[in-house]
């Protein structure tokens, strides 16, 4: 069953014949994404800012995923990100997560324990080995304020509070 995925187009390209990795000849893409839950587990939701490779946005994503984990909720984030630029041909992604968790997990660096991450984690291994180019690092929770926004306005509007301004 498919997650409702919330895509926002940033930019003309992406609604001409031109595919957004085509466009970028081979360069690369960068997503931020961010998950979050209000509770943990609670209402979860994730948000995402892809930028092209001039730094442009061409899409920002977001989905309130109901009452889940922190964890599984950066997880959502990423396979989201991963799922957009498949379905868009970008051959080179660079993903940049506040989830020092997930990211070590992505890595190799730590185990995935969690049984309730371990499918994400595999699917989200399956999408980046179709890429090019693959690279994910950690920010602190700063370098990804666009995407936490995100993440926080799925999370408002699956609890019927409205969006922030």
């Amino acid at each position: 069953m498919r997650s409702p995925l919330h895509w926002k187009a940033m930019s003309g390209n992406l609604f001409g014949s031109e595919r957004a990795g085509d466009e970028a000849a081979g360069g690369w893409f960068t997503a931020h994404c961010d998950g979050g839950s209000r509770g943990n587990p609670g209402p979860a939701g994730y948000g995402a800012v892809i930028e092209g490779p001039a730094g442009q946005v061409v899409a920002e994503l977001s989905a309130y995923l109901g009452r889940r984990t922190n964890n599984y909720a950066e997880y959502k984030g990423l396979l989201a990100v991963l799922e957009w630029a498949l379905a868009n041909g970008v051959r080179r992604l660079r993903v940049v997560s506040d989830s020092e968790l997930m990211v070590r997990q992505m890595k190799g660096r730590y185990k995935v324990k969690s049984a309730a991450l371990r499918p994400l984690w595999e699917e989200a291994q399956r999408r980046a080995l179709k890429l090019e180019g693959f690279e994910i690092r950690h920010t602190l929770r700063g370098g990804n304020k666009e995407a936490d926004r995100l993440a926080n306005e799925a999370m408002d509007k699956g609890q019927g509070l409205g969006t922030r301004d």
